[in-house]
């Protein structure tokens, strides 16, 4: 369509260009001939040609005209232009010049604009297909790999058959790719830990009724037993709330991702923080940068991620230390850090995993693996590492990608 529209202003230009040659020379003629006191002592009509150009036939025509005009005409095989041009009051000048070569050589250029039109459409098309057929083939190469995976054959995609516009999507596929490894490693992971952790104390507390009700006790021993099972029960159900908030946290991956300034919102995170250091004798600290950053993501999610890391350091820090919730910008990331004081980590275990303990403070080994999760969903990563200060204490880092959208000062 755009061919065939500048084909057209072409042609248009082209033929008024050509005739507007003609029609210049017409106006001059008549403007001197209308000047000429011979004119009307001349033989009427007669004709007279300038050199290198057509002849031109004068005739003086009876009628009023207030203003030029011109107009065409086809005689046979001849075509010609005609000037009537104002002379007196009731008569003007008509001058008229054959325009049969310039009207042949139009016509030529419109059959040629027809034909290079038509090679030019023809051409667009084959390269449309060969480009469509190229195009199609990573495609076909990612779909067919694609539809090859499952659970069982889960292998990333070799950016190495791609071509360089693909590659980005070949990067993204093989991140979800990861994610879904990491996610069916960690749910059979899941299920394992659910039912070792649910079977161990429901076994314990049928064994202790069994051996109670072998023989008829003294009532604190019935007591003591029932609340035992009572403290079995209450970790059950720790176990059963940790493994609700999974749940939650899946259900808050779909959560709409909305413009949030994130060291405002750690702010108000760090208030509610302190309250909860506080009531066990330590304390928050806290170093933000930059002053403000605008960044699209589910707050739930990033709350998942910076409530257990703060409360993780809380549990592991000694009386009166001081807990720091920082962060900063380094390298197109936005990097959030928890630093504690306690004894530090094993780096060589994988403390995301579920229903791995460490240390000697009770819980359901949920919470990092739920940290982890909902890190992977904001498309960022987590980690724990020792201090490097040369103090005692891990600092547990959130890094989130920064994007185009995302606006800091």
């Amino acid at each position: 369509m755009l061919i065939l529209i500048i084909s057209v202003l072409l042609y248009q230009y082209i033929k008024v260009t050509i005739y507007e040659n003609i029609s210049q020379s017409l106006a001059y003629e008549a403007k001197i001939l209308s000047t000429s006191a011979n004119l009307a002592r001349l033989k009427n009509p007669f004709e007279y040609s300038t050199l290198n150009d057509s002849p031109t036939r004068v005739k003086l025509v009876k009628g009023e005209t207030k203003a030029p005009y011109f107009i065409t005409e086809s005689l046979g095989k001849k075509s010609y232009l005609t000037l009537f041009y104002p002379y007196t009051q009731d008569s003007s000048i008509a001058l008229t010049k054959e325009t049969t070569q310039q009207s042949k050589l139009i016509n030529q250029i419109l059959i040629d604009i027809i034909v290079v039109n038509a090679t030019s459409i023809l051409l667009v098309l084959f390269y449309a297909l060969f480009l469509s057929r190229m195009l199609l083939v990573p495609i076909k190469i990612l779909s067919k790999k694609m539809t090859n995976l499952n659970e069982r054959f889960l292998q990333a995609i070799s950016l190495e058959e791609l071509p360089p516009e693909f590659k980005p999507l070949g990067k993204s596929l093989n991140r979800l790719i990861e994610r879904i490894q990491t996610f069916v490693l960690y749910q059979k992971e899941l299920f394992v830990g659910v039912a070792h952790e649910l079977k161990t104390p429901l076994a314990v507390m049928k064994t202790k009724n069994e051996v109670t009700l072998i023989k008829p006790r003294e009532s604190e021993k019935y007591i003591e037993t029932l609340k035992n099972n009572n403290e079995a029960i209450d970790q059950m159900n720790k176990m059963i709330g940790s493994i609700l908030e999974i749940g939650r946290q899946e259900g808050a991956q779909f959560e709409e991702a909305v413009p949030t300034d994130v060291i405002e919102f750690l702010k108000q995170s760090a208030n509610n923080f302190k309250i909860l250091a506080r009531g066990e004798g330590k304390d928050i600290a806290t170093q933000f940068a930059p002053s403000s950053l605008k960044m699209t993501l589910q707050t739930t999610l990033l709350t998942h991620v910076i409530q257990n890391f703060v409360q993780n350091a809380i549990k592991f820090s000694p009386a009166g230390s001081v807990v720091t919730l920082r962060s900063f910008l380094n390298d197109g990331e936005f990097t959030i850090e928890v630093v504690d004081e306690g004894c530090g980590i094993d780096e060589s275990k994988d403390l995301f995993a579920p229903f791995k303990r460490f240390g000697d403070k009770s819980g359901a080994g949920l919470g990092l693996f739920l940290a982890k999760g909902a890190a992977q969903a904001l498309g960022g990563t987590v980690s724990i590492k020792n201090r490097t200060d040369g103090r005692s204490g891990a600092v547990s880092s959130l890094r989130l990608p920064i994007n185009k959208t995302n606006k800091g000062r």
